[in-house]
């Protein structure tokens, strides 16, 4: 590249338009750098595919008329892809090799389209103003008559006819009094101008009108007075607003005061201007106590306050000035422990000083302790699963040895017969065989053991279980856009049965659901009495299980969760060793990728 090529391509890079070449098959040649900040680097790619990301040539394109009639082209385009406007020429280039190409100059006129709208929507706006605008706005001579008024007007004046109030003569007819009108043409005349001035008119139906007028004087050509022009308000009307404004205020009032939520204001040296309700119940400070008298330094730790500030002041936490959620627990000066989530703001004014910071703490001691008991419910399963892989495992151990063990027992019986007792080896044997007892008798009660614990039977009404536990799946269920539908016989009796292991064949069953519906889903559960038997179902829309492993899903130690911490293969055994020793049965059917269902059956018990 010569210097004189380089130097002419750092030019057209210089050009606040956009250029760039295209040869007569699309394909982009050059670009200055204009261009390829707005679309990006494009030589060698087809224009259209550049400029509007389309496979297909542009709707303004002007391929005939510049590279077949070899004519200049000017248009005014929008671009979408970069939401600009521009005003676009474009001219036909003959190469000295004879090759043909098009040179396009984009200059950008946004924001001159943007202002003519702008302009076009100002004066629309202003007719629209005058014609539908609540208050009155006239144009009248000096001479005391109305030239022109807006409906509003009309309406305030309880006049109809526009002519007819055209015709009426302002001292006498609208005005109260006539020195009032000499009054104010007075004033308006030397000051140029009257704003917010009330004075008293009178409606066709002779009735009092309270208004505020905002005028200013209409000169001629040669600053000689024509007339006045302004607006006028009802006054009737803005003590109206002036009370729904109240009203408004009031009832925000009311709102802040009666949220359970702490509301709280302070000034930038922290000191509390606003205490709601909210805040004396959960810091157990009352609004005289706090409010003009004490810093919320005070009321929270300094260390926290000073790191909130911090996180507000930086654009990581919610952006500049906001804290969108921070966790906070602390001690009250009662010792008792306050749980919760902290939201804040910083009030700036127009200017951008800080004025002001305003902060929401939401109390989730509540939520906090129904979470830590979903928790232990969760460890308590998983203790469960536990529990019945070493009793599964050791009753098979046991079911092993005891077959070989009474075996060796009868042999030493018989050998017992043949030695008379008399005999040195009948000691031994005798040793030997008492030995072999006792390893039986541990046998006998690792069995034992290995059997699930009964617990105490109770009758029990299963939708109080079921209520139970959903509030503690409540919020977990909301997190994961999971929604429960019920359908609950009204009456489902009452079963025989331990209501701690039950509760674990429904927290196994709610969580499989969980897991299974990660984008969430729906989760119906629903009882009926059949044949004297609770039927209890439970259907998600979830992943379902597939048709290989659908026959497997009761057996020990066989999951499809990949992640270790998921489970370890016990949770749908176990709960089926549970409905078993109730007496009812547990069965799954499941469409791969559309649903899975659960259904239990229990015995009712007797009344």
């Amino acid at each position: 590249m010569t210097d004189h090529t380089s130097r002419l391509l750092d030019a057209l890079d210089a050009f606040d338009d956009g250029i760039y070449i295209v040869n007569d098959d699309y394909t982009i040649e050059y670009m200055n750098k204009f261009m390829k900040a707005l679309f990006g680097e494009g030589v060698g790619k087809k224009c259209h595919q550049v400029l509007i990301k389309s496979d297909k040539p542009c709707d303004w394109c002007k391929y005939d008329e510049i590279f077949i009639q070899n004519k200049n082209s000017h248009s005014q385009i929008y671009i979408a892809s970069v939401d600009k406007s521009f005003s676009l020429s474009e001219h036909p280039v003959n190469n000295q090799d004879g090759t043909r190409s098009k040179l396009s100059i984009y200059n950008d006129i946004t924001h001159s389209v943007h202002q003519e709208a702008i302009l076009k929507a100002s004066r629309e706006s202003y007719q629209r103003l005058f014609t539908h605008v609540g208050c009155g706005v006239f144009i009248s001579s000096k001479q005391g008559r109305f030239l022109d008024v807006n409906p509003a007007l009309l309406k305030i004046l309880g006049y109809q006819d526009k002519e007819e109030f055209l015709a009426i003569d302002l001292a006498t007819e609208v005005y109260l009094r006539p020195e009032d009108r000499r009054e104010y043409t007075d004033i308006i005349e030397k000051k140029g101008k009257v704003i917010d001035y009330e004075l008293k008119w009178r409606k066709r139906d002779g009735n009092i009108l309270h208004i505020l007028l905002t005028s200013n004087v209409r000169y001629d050509t040669n600053g000689e007075i024509l007339g006045y022009e302004g607006i006028v308000v009802d006054q009737t009307r803005r003590k109206q607003h002036e009370n729904q404004i109240k009203e408004a205020h009031d009832f925000l009032d009311k709102i802040i005061a009666c949220s359970t939520n702490a509301i709280m204001v302070m000034n930038m040296n922290g000191g509390i201007r606003l205490w709601n309700q909210g805040a004396e119940n959960i810091f157990g400070f009352s609004s005289d106590q706090v409010v003009g008298t004490m810093s919320i330094q005070k009321i929270f730790p300094k260390k926290q306050i000073k790191k909130i500030m911090e996180m507000m002041r930086d654009d990581d936490f919610g952006g500049r000035g906001k804290l969108n959620s921070y966790p906070l627990t602390f001690k009250r000066d009662d010792n008792q422990l306050i749980e919760g989530n902290l939201s804040a703001s910083i009030i700036y004014d127009d200017q951008g000083k800080e004025l002001a910071s305003v902060a929401i703490f939401v109390d989730l001691k509540e939520l906090l302790t129904t979470e830590r008991q979903l928790s232990e419910a969760r460890q308590h399963l998983l203790q469960s699963e536990k529990l019945a892989a070493m009793g599964r495992l050791t009753s098979q151990i046991a079911h092993e040895l005891n077959n070989p063990l009474f075996g060796i027992m009868n042999t030493l019986e018989l050998m017992k017969t043949e030695i008379s007792p008399q005999n040195k080896r009948r000691r031994l044997l005798d040793m030997s065989l008492s030995e072999i007892e006792r390893l039986a008798d541990m046998l006998k009660k690792m069995l034992s053991f290995s059997k699930p614990d009964q617990g105490d039977r109770l009758k029990i009404d299963i939708h109080t279980v079921i209520d139970e536990l959903m509030l503690l799946y409540k919020k977990r269920f909301r997190e994961n856009s999971i929604k429960v539908r019920f359908d609950l016989s009204r009456d489902p009796g009452l079963i025989l049965g331990s209501k701690d292991q039950l509760r674990q064949v429904f927290i196994n069953l709610f969580s499989n659901a969980m897991y299974a519906m990660p984008d969430g889903g729906e989760l119906e559960i629903s009882t009926k009495i059949i044949s004297s038997k609770l039927v209890i179902t439970i259907k998600d829309t979830g992943i379902g299980i597939k048709p290989e492993h659908i026959h497997k899903v009761f057996h020990s130690f066989f999951t499809t969760k990949t992640e270790s911490v998921q489970g370890v293969g016990l949770g749908l055994s176990v709960c089926y060793g549970f409905i078993k020793d109730h007496g009812g049965d547990i069965v799954v059917q499941s469409q791969e990728g559309q649903w899975t269902q659960f259904t239990i059956t229990l015995p009712l018990a007797d009344e």
